[in-house]
């Protein structure tokens, strides 16, 4: 598929791109929850390799491949958790399984500053697994699974990052923070606010799993944290000096360019929703 996209501009691509992701992502959180464990599942294992692979450039070498496993772990115990699989004391499972690092460490023997990886490891797990683990506590933050709150939210962050690039692209003079992302621009934020805005008060009229008020909150949070999540994705990619992430989703760039938004907002939806 992607060799077919090649073809095409990148704005085409992006369009392309978009609607089958969404369709597929979209398709499987309503078909059931463990469709929507499954396809979240294989975007944390994605996501989390492509972040490791990116701190090898820059000369770390974190524990790709037990940090994955670390965190695919949480991601499967919070959902098991969350649907009452499982008993809530499974939770403090999650310390030994991280904690497991640095036993692994410990015999990697040509390793010159363990300690400095081992903590790159753990960043792995911070900033892409438990986000992601989030979105299982939000699908059941109403007790029974809720395909709504998962997919209001999604769309709520593609229609802020939507409006913020058309709009940025058309409008944009007044840079944002110039030196992450020259390109970001207040006219840009503004547009993804106002779209945000637009479809909260149309997802109110047709998902009922939350009240009007509580769309709003998040298509705010959505837009605030989510363009903080784009700048800090965005210095990342600064210190090791590249622009995209990667180049699995034409258009798009990687996986971590697709969902750098939605790994800072999760956790102050989760916390909106579950303490207000």
């Amino acid at each position: 598929m992607i060799s077919n996209l090649s073809k095409f501009n990148n704005l085409t691509q992006r369009i392309i791109t978009a609607f089958v992701g969404a369709f597929l992502i979209v398709t499987s959180i309503v078909l059931s929850e463990w469709a929507f464990f499954g396809v979240f599942f294989i975007l944390c294992l994605f996501t989390q390799l492509e972040f490791y692979k990116l701190v090898g450039l820059d000369g770390m070498l974190p524990l790709k491949f037990w940090g994955t496993f670390c965190g695919l772990v949480i991601y499967t115990l919070i959902f098991l958790i969350e649907k009452q699989l499982l008993n809530e004391s499974f939770y403090f499972f999650i310390f030994p399984v991280s904690s497991s690092i640095f036993f692994v460490k410990l015999y990697k023997k040509t390793d010159k500053k363990p300690f400095t990886n081992i903590a790159y490891t753990f960043l792995g797990i911070i900033y892409v697994a438990i986000p992601i683990s989030l979105l299982n506590i939000l699908a059941f933050t109403r007790g029974d699974y809720s395909w709504q709150i998962i997919i209001g939210t999604l769309l709520l962050h593609w229609a802020s990052d939507t409006g913020a690039y058309f709009a940025g692209v058309r409008f944009g003079k007044t840079k944002l923070f110039e030196r992450v992302s020259p390109k970001k621009s207040w006219e840009g934020s503004i547009g993804g606010a106002i779209l945000a805005c637009a479809f909260a008060l149309g997802i109110s009229y047709y998902f009922h799993d939350l009240y009007l008020g509580e769309w709003f909150i998040i298509a705010g949070i959505s837009v605030i944290a989510g363009t903080y999540g784009d700048l800090v994705e965005s210095l990342f990619k600064r210190s090791i000096h590249i622009k995209d992430s990667g180049t699995s989703i034409p258009g798009h760039g990687g996986f971590l360019d697709r969902f750098d938004g939605l790994l800072l907002s999760l956790p102050f939806i989760v916390a909106f929703l579950r303490f207000f």
